[in-house]
């Protein structure tokens, strides 16, 4: 992992199945923090260094008791196809089995790869902790639509429907999108969490301070079950 880069910008990887996690560089069709203003943001700072970053104000978005005994952790990227399945079928079962339940607290971790990850974290995280597990669902169900909509422009309209579908006034989700001081805090976010926990594809997961990489839920279950019973 590098740090905050002059030009912020991320790289895209496919590896082994999953999305892998490239150095920021200025490479040829990839789109720094300063192309925000594609959706309106005001110009970010070009050179920032990481430690100069207050991401004290970027929260976690929990589910679940929190006193659980057992915590789970996903990081996952909104353009990531991987993370779309998982939510699409083991995290149903995950959240009907053991968030619910109070069993296990469920920390939901946003990975950057790309501008448009970025923005669709942006509209999520537009309606707090209370609309955000709900918007998390319709971008990953309509990812195929609004991830390949083509233009930036046309990917932003998209985003916007889905933010306004989950009941957030277009002004708001405008405010939030315009954003550039809370884009670049939350990729610092991103950074320092990816590189702490070492994260280098999509999804993965940290359960009670043990990574583990993304597998059939039967697999999961067991190790979560494992976790309570010792």
């Amino acid at each position: 992992m590098t740090r905050l880069m002059s030009g912020i910008c991320a790289a895209v990887a496919i590896t082994a199945g999953a999305y892998a996690i490239n150095n920021f560089a200025d490479r040829e069709g990839e789109v720094s923090l300063l192309d925000l203003n594609l959706v309106g943001a005001a110009q970010a700072q070009e050179t920032t260094d990481a430690a100069e970053v207050d991401t004290s104000t970027i929260v976690d978005m929990v589910q679940g008791a929190e006193d659980a005994p057992v915590t789970l952790i996903e990081y996952a990227s909104y353009t990531c196809p991987h993370c779309a399945n998982f939510h699409a079928d083991a995290y149903k079962k995950l959240k009907a089995d053991f968030i619910d339940t109070g069993k296990v607290k469920f920390i939901y971790r946003e990975v950057y790869f790309d501008r448009f990850g970025l923005w669709a974290s942006m509209v999520a995280r537009c309606g707090g902790q209370e609309k955000f597990f709900g918007i998390t669902d319709l971008l990953f169900k309509g990812q195929s639509d609004w991830a390949r909509a083509g233009d930036p422009n046309l990917i932003v309209e998209e985003l916007k429907k889905i933010g306004r579908l989950a009941g957030i006034e277009t002004a708001q989700l405008e405010s939030c999108m315009q954003d550039a001081t809370n884009a670049q805090t939350l990729v610092t976010w991103y950074q320092e969490n990816a590189t702490r926990d070492d994260i280098s594809s999509t999804p993965s997961f940290i359960l009670n301070g043990t990574k583990m990489s993304n597998q059939p839920y039967a697999d999961i279950k067991a190790l979560i079950e494992a976790e309570l019973d010792g």
